[in-house]
């Protein structure tokens, strides 16, 4: 699969960068993204929910009224549950949400992630470039030439860029990551990939 070369100005370069079927052109599996997609939102979670139960809750332990001849139901402690202010009956505690995945599972579902993109034509690859200060009107400017402006876009670099992750970052829909922070999430939730030329060699050695 032979897929254009653009610049920053939006123009083709003549030059064309040839995506690995192995990657780009697989069956995608569903199941595989669900997975990775789960693990990776799970992994977001912080899990430091906690509730008193009975036995936190400040009060008193002194029993409310005698056990028999008040014709109502025995009360032992104002800490009950039943009570407003008393414990929670099997409230949250901090847990951990995170799951193992096995690294086929997540490389398939990765794959399969940019095998939608490629299939639905919403793969740019980008030929490398440097800002030499940060701008994000020089940033915007390259998502106008491209015409993903106003879209959720996913700029994905060999390596960290300082400069071009500070001008992206006040843009809207704008996010760029590294190879190695390259997820499935993040690739299904982008309208549109782009790729820089070098993150492309780097994606397909790499997988």
């Amino acid at each position: 699969m032979e897929v254009a070369v653009f610049n920053i100005d939006g123009k083709e370069t003549g030059r064309k960068v040839t995506l690995n079927e192995t990657i780009f052109g697989i069956e995608p599996n569903d199941h595989a993204i669900y997975l990775d997609t789960k693990q990776y939102l799970a992994g977001q979670r912080q899990g430091t929910h906690k509730a008193k139960e009975r036995g936190e809750v400040m009060g008193s332990t002194r029993k409310l009224k005698r056990q028999k001849g008040t014709g109502t139901a025995r009360f032992g402690s104002i800490k009950n549950p039943q009570f407003r202010g008393g414990g929670r009956i099997f409230g949250p505690r901090p847990r951990f949400y995170g799951f193992k995945l096995n690294k086929k599972v997540k490389q398939l579902a990765r794959k399969s992630a940019l095998s939608y993109k490629a299939k639905e034509n919403r793969i740019i690859i980008l030929e490398d470039f440097s800002l030499e200060t940060p701008k994000t009107a020089k940033m915007a400017g390259v998502s106008a030439n491209l015409n993903i402006m106003n879209k959720k876009s996913l700029f994905v670099l060999p390596e960290q860029n300082k400069n071009i992750y500070l001008s992206s970052r006040n843009l809207q829909g704008v996010e760029v990551v590294t190879i190695s922070d390259l997820n499935t999430y993040s690739i299904m939730k982008a309208s549109t990939l782009v790729l820089t030329e070098s993150a492309v060699d780097v994606l397909q050695s790499t997988l």
